[in-house]
């Protein structure tokens, strides 16, 4: 217990230890036993298999929050910081809130987004699809994370990259550029496979972290390799249908462009709208393992949940505890980087008090998600910040404001910075 914390008990210890008492006789009475201090009920939250919509102040959280939560979209609605936005918190299995704000697309009469609106995850798909679907065949044991990633995909020919590893290309250490806009010029899996094996490495394998599409994009292909299924399938059947997330897909059928949260005007494609964002993506035909999975704010507030349950939702069971522990974990020292997640760090979407065991991740569309299994708490932001241009970038200070007000609405728990203690 710090110095801060044992004074306010020591003051109150205090006040209730009765003084000594003193007989009129000469020889003193001894004092009595001080009284103990008056016993706190804690109040005990029942576990639940799915989400149950409650108030914050049913699960240790200001009740203030909502307005809270409402004035910040509203006013970065008001700022164009993104035409819409949808919101979901949750902690201990409770949905404290969940609402849409402004407008699929900022022409005047736009479809209003609500929970169900489904936004271009973009870079989110890593996790929610490909990680997950990762995680699902390791724990079969159908992957080996130390295996080369070239013993899955022969494709990959080049000498300085036969000995990068499943681990390595999760946790972007492969030694692969950050971006190359190879739509320019090819088209389908078998083009980008070739063209990612003849580009040279960035860096020596394993020595640094960078972030790249590259990555995921390969891992998307091992687990087509290994399940023979395309990834979209294999995670429809496997996890969101399971999880009842009936919002969650890839190429959502244009019937749906009313409920879809419009993206950027391209100079070649016009205004993008229902079909995925990311170039390479789109390239790679909409499936990919890196970007293309839409979803709504209803869907990913599950998602997350089945994470905190260890695993499971609705009594589906989607992996085991330990596996999303280990998962969800950084994997080597000085990196935020986990298998295929992502951890707090410096500036980050967290904002200051999700803490070193939390986890999550952000996609260049305007969204993102963060879990923190100490505090039993979700918070899922899905913006289209790139509505109309992809230089408005005032998404960022949304995400810390709304991170930073929900672990600050927590009143069971102390408030602790830890981005300060990064620094």
């Amino acid at each position: 217990m710090n110095r801060a914390s044992f004074l306010p008990i020591a003051l109150s210890l205090a006040a209730c230890t009765q003084r000594p008492v003193v007989a009129p006789a000469p020889a003193p009475v001894p004092a009595p036993t001080p009284a103990p201090p008056p016993t706190v009920e804690m109040r005990r939250i029942a576990p639940v298999q799915t989400l149950v919509a409650a108030a914050p102040a049913e699960v240790g959280m200001d009740a203030r929050l909502t307005a809270e939560l409402d004035s910040l979209a509203n006013a970065a609605i008001a700022d164009r910081a993104a035409s819409g936005i949808a919101i979901a918190v949750g902690r201990w299995g409770r949905l404290v809130h969940l609402r849409g704000y402004g407008a699929v697309d900022w022409a005047p009469g736009s479809p209003a987004v609500t929970d169900s609106t489904l936004f271009d995850m973009a870079s989110v798909t890593k996790v929610v699809a490909t990680t997950t679907a990762m995680a699902m065949l390791e724990e079969q044991g159908a992957l080996d994370l130390d295996q080369r990633v070239s013993w899955y995909l022969p494709g990959l020919r080049d000498t300085a990259k036969q000995h990068i590893t499943l681990r390595q290309i999760l946790t972007h250490r492969g030694g692969f550029e950050a971006f190359a806009p190879l739509y320019r010029e090819f088209r389908g899996r078998e083009q980008y496979l070739r063209q990612i094996d003849l580009r040279p490495l960035k860096y020596p394998t394993g020595t640094q972290t960078v972030y790249s599409d590259w990555d995921l994009v390969l891992a998307g292909l091992v687990v087509e390799r290994v399940t023979g299924d395309s990834l979209d399938r294999f995670v429809d059947a496997r996890v969101f249908r399971p999880l009842g997330m009936r919002d969650t897909r890839f190429r959502p059928d244009p019937s749906l462009r009313p409920r879809i949260a419009a993206t950027e005007v391209d100079s070649a494609r016009g205004h993008i709208w229902g079909s995925v964002h990311d170039p390479n993506a789109y390239a790679l035909g909409g499936v990919a393992g890196h970007a293309g999975l839409f979803s709504s704010a209803r869907d990913m507030a599950v998602f997350a949940q089945m994470l905190l349950n260890g695993g499971s939702y609705g009594g589906v069971r989607i992996l085991k505890p330990q596996t999303v522990a280990r998962w969800t974990a950084p994997e080597f020292p000085r990196s935020s980087r986990a298998l295929g997640w992502d951890t707090p760090s410096n500036n980050s979407s967290a904002g200051r008090y999700f803490g070193p065991r939390s986890f999550g991740h952000t996609g260049y569309t305007g969204t993102s998600i963060w879990v923190d299994p100490e505090r039993g708490l979700f918070v899922i932001i899905l913006t289209n910040r790139v509505n109309p241009t992809s230089a408005n970038n005032k998404h960022v200070a949304l995400r810390r404001a709304v991170a930073d007000a929900v672990q600050s609405a927590i009143t069971d728990a102390p408030l602790i910075d830890w981005e300060a203690r990064l620094r």
